[in-house]
């Protein structure tokens, strides 16, 4: 019953992972995908993207990390999936769920899932040229256009040797509005002896429960759900032993994201580190109250240390 951090683009990096696996509760995560296009790609540009292999692919926590590839050629992938093991790798994930234009215009994620074909020889060539006891997974939507080539490919992937296919429960057309269409991963899941693990609108404890029994999986992928409540995975993992875990307050989240900005200026400009942490307050503006109120105000600064000092007053206020 594990629980995995997605890869989000741009969001879910290493300094965010070191702080949402400290908090507890999720049993893997996977890298933002690492593109791969006609050259071989350097070992600083897997070291950028997955810092953990310098840590045996393990967060600070002891967590494991999957190194996720984005690409259409197969053998290229193949290539950068073996190269990836050789930099320390323990897993190789293949990305056929994402729905960014730019990348579906260059033929990556999402708009594969039209050519179950192509996407059975990307994921071969994967297999083959990794070490069998390195598990390649493979992550997934329902379909692109529309919901109706989520078991094809499911049996694709299945075919050419994936251990994991990873379902978000929606095509790409369907974007990332409600519903999640739990009961169509059933379908998949039904069609494949692969392991399958549902992802998509996951935001509660509640929700969780009620995914694993419309979809009839036993592990969750949870992507903006963990970033909105860094303790979900926490709790959840307290409500499968009948045990209820106190809810995290935000004098409790106020801290990680301190710890998140300086861990981001160790890699990035301030002014990019500034944007990281807005995207990560506008989602837990959907868990707390007070990333709310604080909104209007934080959104309109540009310095960290400003940034930083206008979440400890916020956070002062509230104990006050």
């Amino acid at each position: 019953m594990r629980i995995i951090l997605a890869p989000m683009e741009g969001l879910v990096d290493a300094p965010i992972r070191e702080t949402l696996t400290r908090v507890g509760g999720i049993d893997r995560c996977v890298t933002e995908f690492i593109r791969v296009t006609h050259g071989m790609l350097p070992p600083r540009i897997f070291y950028k993207y997955a810092p953990e292999l310098h840590r045996r692919a393990l967060t600070e926590a002891g967590t494991p990390v999957a190194v996720q590839l984005l690409g259409s050629d197969p053998e290229m992938m193949g290539r950068h999936g073996a190269r990836a093991v050789e930099l320390g790798a323990g897993q190789v994930d293949i990305n056929f769920g994402c729905p960014a234009k730019t990348v579906n215009r260059h033929k990556g994620g999402c708009v594969l899932m039209r050519e179950p074909e192509l996407m059975y020889e990307i994921a071969a060539a994967v297999r083959r040229a990794v070490p069998a006891d390195i598990p390649v997974t493979a992550k997934m939507r329902l379909g692109y256009d529309d919901r109706s080539m989520g078991v094809a490919c499911g049996q694709a992937l299945e075919a050419a040797g994936a251990a994991e296919i990873v379902i978000h429960a929606r095509s790409k057309v369907d974007g990332y509005r409600p519903p999640a269409y739990w009961e169509e991963i059933a379908r998949v899941r039904e069609a494949v002896s692969a392991h399958v693990i549902a992802n998509g609108e996951i935001w509660t404890v509640e929700d969780y429960w009620r995914c694993r029994r419309v979809s009839g999986c036993d592990d969750v992928m949870i992507g903006r759900g963990l970033i909105a409540r860094p303790d979900l995975a926490r709790r959840i993992k307290a409500s499968q032993v009948g045990r209820d875990e106190p809810e995290m307050t935000w004098a409790e989240v106020t801290p990680l994201i301190a710890e998140y900005a300086a861990a981001l200026q160790t890699r990035l400009e301030d002014r990019y580190v500034t944007g990281r942490i807005k995207q990560w307050l506008n989602y837990l503006r959907q868990g707390f109250a007070e990333a709310e109120e604080l909104w209007p105000r934080a959104r309109k600064l540009r310095e960290v240390a400003t940034m930083i000092a206008c979440l400890e007053e916020a956070r002062c206020e509230r104990a006050a």
